[in-house]
């Protein structure tokens, strides 16, 4: 079943949490490359340091203040792509960075996408990883990926708490310190798929 617009209306945190053991599907020339999520960070509102609607509202940010279940895909470093999923009601800017899946179909192709025959562990764990693998890029920025076709998720069973672990996020030493110790990571235990 896919993932619907109501699921990424709830609290930010809600939707990283709930978004774990989810399937992340692309579909490229009749092709699935898919995934389970196994890692995510949410962005949370203008006061959130981390958040790049921190900063206001910008032609980069504009999807953010948009309605939930749009992809906000942007490139850092000139080189790597980020996916994010909007979530909360549209004019609050926030969203869930998807860090890592654990590659289900389409191997093959996504090794082809990476340029190299990583093995499976090493093939998507990183959000950058995982664009190139599945080959998102900005043309995907502000798509709707609750439409079931070329970008969307699809429900699979809730986790238990018992194998999921909060922290803090990564690679944001810009934020403000109490935005960095917040610990909005959320990752499956013990999962060889996650980030390093």
């Amino acid at each position: 079943m896919i993932i619907s617009t109501n699921f990424f209306t709830q609290p930010t945190l809600t939707v990283a949490r709930a978004l774990l053991g989810q399937r992340l599907v692309r579909e490229v020339d009749n092709l699935r490359l898919s995934g389970l999520i196994v890692e995510t960070e949410a962005y949370i509102g203008p006061t959130d340091s981390a958040n790049h609607a921190s900063k206001g509202r910008t032609p980069r940010t504009e999807v953010m203040f948009g309605p939930p279940g749009r992809a906000y895909v942007y490139l850092i470093y000139g080189m790597y792509h980020m996916l994010n999923i909007v979530t909360e009601p549209a004019g609050f800017p926030a969203a869930v960075l998807i860090r890592a899946i654990e590659p289900v179909e389409g191997i093959a192709a996504m090794q082809a996408n990476r340029l190299t025959a990583h093995s499976p562990a090493n093939l998507t764990n990183g959000p950058g990883k995982l664009c190139q693998a599945l080959g998102l890029d900005t043309s995907l920025n502000n798509f709707d990926v609750t439409q079931g076709r070329q970008l969307w998720l699809e429900a699979t069973d809730t986790l238990p708490d018992d194998v999921v672990a909060a922290g803090p996020r990564v690679g944001i030493g810009y934020a403000a310190p109490q935005d960095q110790a917040a610990p909005w990571r959320f990752r499956i235990r013990d999962n060889k798929f996650g980030s390093r």
